[in-house]
Order: structure tokens, then sequence, then C-alpha cells
């Protein structure tokens, strides 16, 4: 098995446009999956698993709207792994994190940063020694999460934005929680200069994004519940699952 120092794998969900990342440590064997789906754990853990793995940490960048998290259904193939959410996210998880603290994938360290705006938990995870990181649905790829529902504020967001991501050296590159039209990765750099949102004064985003009339994600009514409760669902029947 390679001694790689960093692990790196960028999943996709295709019905929701969603990312997950997997995030390991070479010397350990240590793990993270930031962002796991429920529809695709078992293709995650299968992974996991082939590449010798220990999953010890699921961490959410908040309490999504479009899909319900994979956390708790992660619990059948790892469990002794914790769930991880902002403490801001009013949900539950095995660890409630705040800005600042640290956590540490074995010799792997990521920095959460709070990015509220598209949810007052929304949180940014930032590999500093791999220059790299994670933003969930605050900042997209030429984009940013929607602010009109989840105690969404533009003008928090807008601030969140410039101060926890645009303040990271230019060459950082930036991983998103979903993207729509086949992108991938992008860098501080790029969406400081290309992104048609952000390069607009704060009172003209904050207006853009009030008459941004979306439709409400497909799914709102059962992810919102079942990821405020680390991903326990309620079925057809009434009965409560996540595995």
């Amino acid at each position: 098995m390679s001694k790689a120092k960093f692990i790196f794998r960028q999943l996709f969900e295709a019905e929701t446009g969603t990312y997950t990342y997997l995030l390991g440590c070479g010397v350990t064997r240590k793990a993270a999956l930031i962002d796991p789906v429920i529809t695709t754990v078992e293709r995650d853990a299968k992974l996991v698993k082939e590449l010798s793995l220990d999953l010890i940490y699921g961490l959410n960048t908040h309490a999504h709207a479009d899909h319900i998290t994979g956390t708790c259904r992660l619990k059948k193939h790892f469990p002794a792994m914790q769930s991880i959410i902002s403490k801001h996210a009013g949900a539950k998880a095995d660890l409630l994190i705040k800005h600042q603290d640290v956590i540490n994938i074995g010799n792997v360290a990521l920095e959460a940063r709070a990015t509220p705006g598209h949810t007052n938990g929304c949180t940014t995870y930032v590999a500093h020694d791999y220059r790299r990181a994670f933003t969930g649905d605050a900042l997209l790829i030429r984009g940013c999460g929607r602010t009109d529902f989840q105690g969404g504020s533009a003008h928090t967001l807008y601030n969140s934005i410039y101060e926890q991501i645009f303040s990271l050296p230019e060459d950082y590159q930036l991983f998103p929680g979903h993207d729509y039209h086949g992108r991938t990765v992008t860098s501080v750099e790029e969406e400081k200069r290309f992104n048609p949102r952000l390069t607009l004064k704060e009172a003209d985003f904050i207006e853009l994004m009030k008459n941004l009339n979306l439709p409400p994600p497909k799914y709102i009514d059962k992810a919102v519940p079942a990821n405020l409760r680390c991903g326990v669902y309620e079925t057809d029947d009434g009965a409560q699952a996540c595995m």
C-alpha cells in the first residue's frame, strides 16, 4: 500500500450535483468524508475499505436541504466513526465544532472556518498544508449558495466569503459542495476575478440574491428534518431509519 502523505478523492452524486470528498493520511491511514450522501454510502464505504483506510470522521459543511447526509448510515460500516457539524447548525452530531477548531485526520489537519450566510451553520474546511479548502454551499464555482431560506442572509454570506475564503492565498484550490455544469475545482484567484456574483459590490449582491426566485429544493421537506438528526429520517410507514 502506498505511503503517500495525503490521500484525496472527489466523488460525485449526480441527482443533486453533490460532491463528497475523501481525505486520508497515508501514514496513519486515518480518513474522513466531507458531505457524504446517503444514496452513495455503499460506494464510498467500498472505496474507503479498498484503500485500507480507517474512517474516523464524517463531516458536514452544513445541514443540507437537497439531500440526506450519509453520516448516520456510514456507521453501519464504520461504527467508531464520529459525525461532525457546526454548533450553529442546530443539528445533532457526535462532535459540534466552532470557528477555528482544528480537526486532525491522522497527520492531516483541517481548520474549520465559519462561513454562514447560506445557512447559519455553514463551515468551510481548510487543509492549509495542501492549500485546499472545501467550501460546501457557501462558495460555488462562479456562484454561491442561495440565501432565501434556513436562516440565509446575503449580507452575511458576502462577508463570510470575503473574510474567510477570499482572505486565503490566491493559489488555494477551492472544492465546492455542488456543481451543475461539470466543473470540479476552482481557486481563490479565479473566483475573486471571475465569479459574477462575488465581483459585485455588496449592495448589488444583496439585490441580486433577493431576486433569484428559485424553486425550493426537491427534497427539502425530507432532507432538512433528517439532517438535523444526523441523517435519521422517517420512512413511508412512519418509522425512523438511517441504515
